[in-house]
């Protein structure tokens, strides 16, 4: 039996949004519900409006963003975004983030129904593995005492945020692209953790636990399973949660367009996205002006923040190259945390890596190294061994100013 449909309406104007940008709705919730099924309704062409929940204790229990305007939770499923589990009698909330409202306000409509019986999981297909001769073949780049380069790109969404792919779908494509590793940063959920590891040992790739802590004022990428991270605190304190989950933060794409960063921290994190696919122009410098501005010792990281193949960009464009020890998620993650990367435009581009004191600069004939001081060095050869500078950031450029490779 279901209970009655709860309706809240209305119409949110400008100066609503600016008091408090995120709003809650209550919806009540009996002790026989065996499923909670919450629909929006706005005009889309008029604005966005992203939709959460969050169970009787205000505790997570799922983010979409302005992906959808429905989704279901149950003990045992739930939509993608959203975590399974007990719906635990009382008063639960939904969560509405005012992302655009028009100078004419923008009217919606909020339903919630409970039901005794959780209607059938949906069922979703797994694409087989790839077949003998469908995977890019990986490049060869010399260990360093036992540890391995490995190649991955550390922003990607699927259908458990904006994404069109499933993770066994961007699995494959990973794959596909000759990538080792991938992080899922979907937006503002941990709902994929539990299936990455599978995922990713069905079509032979790490997928790294990730998510895009996404605000109006900068969005932030965390890896590892550090458990959800509140967007809705201040950015020092989804450092603190990451450091103490034994993750890692990275500023994401801090010049792109309407999400460029504007959050202040008390201590700024070493790890950002230097590289996005918004820096299209690479003889732009001001990825790297911003870099340098940031902190001295920045660590650059590369992300495709890859959506759908309809957008033309595929995984690993560009590519984060990690020095792991070994090839799981945890080494992956070490790579990280201990600042052994560097950036190409792509697993089988030019790339410039560290070993130890000198760097190893790979397919980059006729290109130019850019050490931190601005001292120049050319490259002759498909593989040359080159020394490097102390600390900072390495870059290869072309001979009209085009940056090639990145790494500290």
């Amino acid at each position: 039996m279901s209970a009655p449909v709860q309706v809240h309406r209305g119409t949110w104007t400008m100066e609503a949004r600016a008091e408090n940008v995120l709003r809650t709705l209550p919806v009540e919730v009996g002790t026989d519900a065996g499923a909670l099924t919450v629909t929006l309704d706005h005009p889309r062409r008029a604005g966005v409006l992203d939709l959460g929940l969050l169970g009787p204790g205000g505790d997570f229990r799922g983010w979409s963003g302005g992906a959808r305007d429905t989704f279901t939770v149950t003990e045992t499923w739930a939509t993608p975004g959203y975590l399974s589990g007990p719906l635990t009698a009382g008063t639960w909330q939904v969560l509405l983030r005012l992302h655009r409202v028009p100078p004419e306000g923008l009217p919606y409509e909020v339903r919630a129904r409970t039901g005794s019986r959780a209607p059938a999981a949906p069922v979703t297909a797994v694409p087989p593995p790839l077949a003998a001769g469908e995977r890019r073949p990986r490049r060869s780049v010399p260990d360093l005492d036992g540890a391995t380069w490995r190649a991955g790109d550390l922003h990607a969404h699927t259908v458990h945020s904006d994404g069109a792919l499933t993770l066994d779908e961007l699995a494959r494509s990973a794959a596909a692209e000759g990538l080792d590793f991938l992080a899922v940063t979907d937006h503002n959920t941990v709902s994929h953790h539990p299936w990455l590891e599978a995922a990713g040992s069905r079509h032979g790739v790490t997928l790294l636990p990730g998510q895009e802590v996404t605000t109006d004022l900068g969005h932030a990428n965390v890896f590892g399973d550090t458990g959800w991270i509140d967007f809705r605190a201040p950015a020092h304190a989804w450092l603190a949660q990451a450091e103490a989950g034994g993750g890692v933060l990275s500023v994401n794409h801090p010049l792109a367009d309407d999400c460029a960063w504007e959050l202040p921290f008390v201590r700024r994190p070493r790890h950002a996205e230097v590289w996005h696919h918004t820096w299209s122009d690479r003889r732009h410098g001001a990825p790297l002006a911003w870099a340098r501005a940031w902190r001295d010792d920045v660590i650059p990281l590369g992300g495709s923040d890859f959506h759908d193949p309809a957008h033309g960009r595929p995984l690993g464009a560009p590519t984060t190259w990690v020095l792991c020890e070994d090839g799981t998620a945890g080494g992956v993650l070490g790579g990280l945390a201990a600042g052994r990367t560097a950036v190409s435009a792509a697993p089988d581009a030019p790339v410039l890596l560290r070993y130890g004191d000198r760097l190893l600069a790979l397919d980059a004939d006729g290109t130019v190294l850019v050490r931190p001081d601005g001292r120049r060095l050319v490259v002759r050869g498909a593989a040359v061994w080159l020394p490097a500078a102390e600390e900072g950031l390495h870059r290869l450029e072309t001979h009209v100013c085009e940056v090639i490779a990145l790494c500290t």
